[in-house]
């Protein structure tokens, strides 16, 4: 619910000059939404016994959800804040987790839901992971491609979307 609050409540009003988005993409996005929502929640509720979970995968859980919700909304801001006001030019981002990727937005996101999964321990949760990393993973491996296109001064040893890695 932390995540969602601040992507439905708090992301909306820091964007400035945003493109419109389509209808369908997001009819399928609130679709999305609201069925993995419902799953998520109703596993948790019915059958999540965290009576039984041991506290260091609780803190493990938890901590790992925070620290990519924090690289997530780092990035955002880093993102959000890359041209001046009339600028339009695109431009590297720099700073946190660009230093590392190209898709450190991506990348945050992709930490947050595994934090979930590990502290929540279920296969919705696990599911919801995997499929953020397969939904997201190739956005973030298609926009480094696009920054190595767009600029010869490009970090060479910046990864698309797995710090060291990929």
């Amino acid at each position: 619910m932390i995540h969602y609050f601040q992507r439905t409540f708090v992301f909306p009003l820091l964007i400035r000059g945003g493109k419109p988005t389509p209808l369908f993409p997001f009819v399928l996005a609130f679709i999305f939404c609201a069925v993995n929502g419902y799953l998520q929640s109703g596993y948790i509720l019915k059958y999540t016994d965290f009576s039984t979970a041991s506290n260091a995968r609780i803190v493990a859980g938890l901590a790992t959800f925070l620290v990519g919700m924090f690289i997530n909304i780092h990035s955002d801001h880093v993102l959000r804040n890359l041209r001046k006001p009339g600028e339009t030019a695109y431009k590297i981002p720099h700073g946190g987790m660009f230093e590392f990727v190209s898709g450190a937005n991506f990348f945050g996101e992709i930490v947050e839901w595994t934090g979930f999964a590990i502290l929540n321990w279920s296969l919705p949760t696990l599911a919801f992971a995997l499929f953020t990393m397969t939904n997201i993973g190739p956005r973030a491996v298609h926009h480094h491609r696009w920054y190595q296109e767009k600029f010869d001064d490009y970090p060479r040893n910046r990864k698309a979307l797995i710090p060291f890695i990929l």
